[in-house]
């Protein structure tokens, strides 16, 4: 008889369970399935589309292959376009990181006003891309110098300075200039592309300066204290016990600035277009013209699926080494 009155009763909280395990499932059903189709399922269609011959207005399904792939690592605008995203990349990085490690050890000291110097050094965060590049135009457009200069080169004609005065963003200069055989561009830095890493460096040297901060606040006093009774010096305490400590939030801050020099493009377009001759040019801009000025969209997600992949590359062992630590 006590059998006969439980079995409801297990029925009734199975019923239950059941329903508590489904109710989350169809919640995020709907997310679920919008990723799916407008985020993975628009990647497999870009590279679908970048296999055929759709380098018209009109769609044309025609499969080719690898031959867009093929076409565009022979253009030299696409070749210009690795270069400058590879000495983009370089000086960012090793700028922000340098910048924002000097940052947060003077603001590790506890020195006096370190709220307020932490919120103007974090303040060019807040400014999205389209607003630094315009203000930094305004700095390096170097005008009609020397008769008529205006920006940074105006202030260097008020201080006597005009010997310096110099083409900056519209400089279509290549230093060193060197070019090998398999090559249609010019190696290895272009001189306009250094103002628009400056810029790109004091937009976002605040992020690296938090996370730096939040690391240098996070190491036990006691380890340096004991370093200090052994006779360790401040150099070797910040060589020996901190640089190591701060290891992985450099790797998280080269993989989030990588990520962002990348897939840069709101910078460059109000900076210069891309030019002068490619010498700022860069995949995301490229993409752009390619697709909604050449209607060339074969090309275009050709161009597209390239910059997944050298996102992909820099972002998927970080993660997939993550998650081996956390297991």
């Amino acid at each position: 008889m006590a059998r006969t009155t439980a079995l409801p009763r297990i029925r009734a909280a199975s019923r239950r369970w059941d329903w508590e395990r489904i109710i989350p499932i169809l919640m995020i059903s709907p997310s679920i399935i919008a990723i799916a189709i407008f985020v993975y399922g628009f990647i497999g269609w870009t590279g679908y589309v970048s296999m055929t011959k759709w380098n018209t207005l009109l769609p044309d399904y025609t499969w080719v292959g690898l031959e867009n792939y093929r076409r565009i690592f022979q253009d030299v605008r696409f070749q210009a376009d690795i270069r400058n995203t590879v000495v983009f990349t370089v000086v960012f990085i090793a700028g922000c990181l340098a910048l924002g490690l000097t940052l947060a050890i003077l603001l590790d000291q506890r020195i006096r006003g370190e709220n307020t110097l932490r919120s103007i050094y974090l303040f060019p965060m807040a400014l999205s891309l389209i607003v630094t590049g315009t203000i930094w135009r305004w700095i390096f457009f170097p005008g009609n110098y020397p008769a008529d200069p205006s920006g940074i080169n105006l202030i260097l004609a008020k201080v006597g300075l005009e010997g310096l005065q110099w083409g900056w963003i519209t400089d279509p200069t290549i230093w060193p200039g060197s070019r090998p055989e398999w090559l249609k561009v010019k190696l290895l830095v272009p001189l306009a592309l250094l103002p628009m890493t400056l810029a790109a460096i004091w937009q976002m040297s605040g992020f690296t300066m938090a996370m730096y901060l939040a690391g240098l606040r996070g190491i036990p006093d006691e380890l340096k204290e004991a370093a200090r009774v052994d006779g360790a010096s401040e150099w070797q305490i910040f060589r020996l016990i901190e640089l190591p400590l701060l290891r992985p939030i450099t790797l998280s801050a080269v993989i989030i600035l990588g990520h962002f020099s990348l897939k840069v493009f709101d910078l460059v377009m109000a900076m210069t277009g891309g030019g002068p001759a490619f010498a700022t040019d860069m995949p995301g801009v490229n993409m752009y013209y390619t697709v909604f000025q050449g209607n060339a969209f074969a090309k275009g997600s050709a161009i597209a699926m390239i910059m997944l992949i050298l996102v992909a590359l820099l972002i998927v062992p970080y993660l997939y080494s993550n998650r081996q630590e956390e297991m």
